[in-house]
């Protein structure tokens, strides 16, 4: 019988361990700084000298086109409207969207020129718009990033255009890129587009995985000689959108493959379990001295979670409440705390609040609690 039993439990320990996804070692990018992101839990999959202050070349252009999202969003520029091109727009070297100095371009197809074909004209001449200057534009820019947490960022241009003291880092990248997705998902649509064409000529966006990975719908390439070729990419799989920032590869084909290497890393082993509903019940406790007898208890926030690929089945709760809850209660107010284990590793805590508010009760009923409520406590 002792040998059937040791069996059993040999078999249930194998079923176990074969139930856990094995996940291997993240790859290691031919890059100078990476990092994956779940862009809807914040959690970070894989990361390489993430806080590394770099040029960040062309994927400047994204808190760029982030500011004429937000000015367009307050109403303080519409996609209609035309600007004034200077001829300090319209000498910009590097990669451009050929406007002509003296012209009028609207403001919609100036986002585009900045986004699809990274002009540097495009990007000066919204600058000027918006702010009056690039100098000018280049301190709301700064002013931005501050309140998005990007707190190793500095800029000085509207383009990337190399120059001494401009830089950021593969994480508040991620972070501008989490921003331009959830704060402006009209303006994001832009990203995925694979062409534009302005004043007769047709230009390809320059971020390879679009064309090869139909899940990719963004963002940004950069490249400069200091800067090496960038690439912040994002896309979808079953419900789960990730964010890739890959800095300081080779070559235009590297920079793509680097980030197809994580965005795939991430997909395979990786997926956003939403573990929590806001408003979801959890348990009914009592209520001394309350007009109702109980009070239902549960979470006011929706909690999803960044958890190994069918791992969800594995996730245990444990729900910890106060021994005592007394009128008045407030709703939302906190009476317990909820815990979520993985394969016996704790993953998260979560404040359990009342789901609705209870009065005390009259004066004799309260006076009667309080009598039971203390022979209670004697005997407890």
């Amino acid at each position: 019988m002792r040998t059937i039993v040791t069996f059993l439990i040999l078999c249930l320990s194998v079923t176990s361990a074969l139930a856990q996804q094995l996940i291997p070692a993240p790859p290691q990018l031919a890059a100078t700084a990476y990092l994956l992101l779940d862009a809807e839990t914040g959690e970070v999959l894989v990361e390489h000298n993430a806080d590394e202050m770099l040029p960040p070349a062309s994927l400047t252009k994204m808190m760029t086109s982030y500011i004429v999202s937000s000015e367009m969003d307050r109403g303080n520029v519409a996609a209609e409207d035309m600007v004034n091109i200077s001829v300090r727009a319209w000498k910009m070297g590097g990669s451009k969207m050929f406007i002509r100095e003296g012209t009028q371009v609207s403001v919609k197809d100036l986002l585009r020129g900045v986004i699809i074909q990274s002009g540097n004209d495009a990007s000066v001449a919204l600058a000027e718009h918006i702010a009056g200057s690039e100098e000018a534009f280049a301190d709301v820019m700064n002013q931005q990033a501050a309140i998005l947490g990007m707190t190793s960022t500095q800029f000085l241009n509207a383009t990337g255009w190399p120059a001494e003291g401009h830089y950021t880092t593969a994480r508040d990248l991620a972070i501008l890129a989490k921003a331009i997705i959830n704060d402006y998902p009209e303006h994001y649509e832009i990203y995925a587009e694979r062409s534009f064409s302005y004043n007769g000529i047709d230009q390809m966006n320059r971020n390879r995985l679009l064309f090869l990975d139909k899940s990719i719908d963004g963002l940004k390439t950069g490249h400069t000689e200091e800067a090496g070729y960038c690439l912040v990419a994002s896309g979808v799989k079953s419900g789960m959108r990730l964010i890739s920032v890959v800095m300081g590869t080779r070559s235009d084909k590297a920079r793509a493959a680097e980030s197809q290497k994580l965005m795939a890393y991430g997909f395979r082993y990786y997926e956003t379990h939403q573990a929590l509903e806001a408003g979801q019940q959890f348990a009914s406790q009592r209520v001394w001295g309350g007009q109702a007898k109980e009070v239902a208890i549960g979470v006011n926030k929706a909690l999803s979670l960044t958890i190994p690929r069918r791992g969800q089945e594995r996730i245990k709760q444990s729900v910890k409440l106060d021994e005592v809850i007394e009128a008045p209660i407030s709703e939302g107010q906190e009476l317990g705390r909820l815990q979520l284990e993985l394969d016996g590793k704790q993953i998260a805590e979560v404040p359990l609040v009342a789901l609705e508010p209870v009065q005390e009760a009259g004066f004799f009923a309260r006076l009667w609690d309080t009598i039971k409520l203390f022979i209670f406590n004697l005997f407890a």
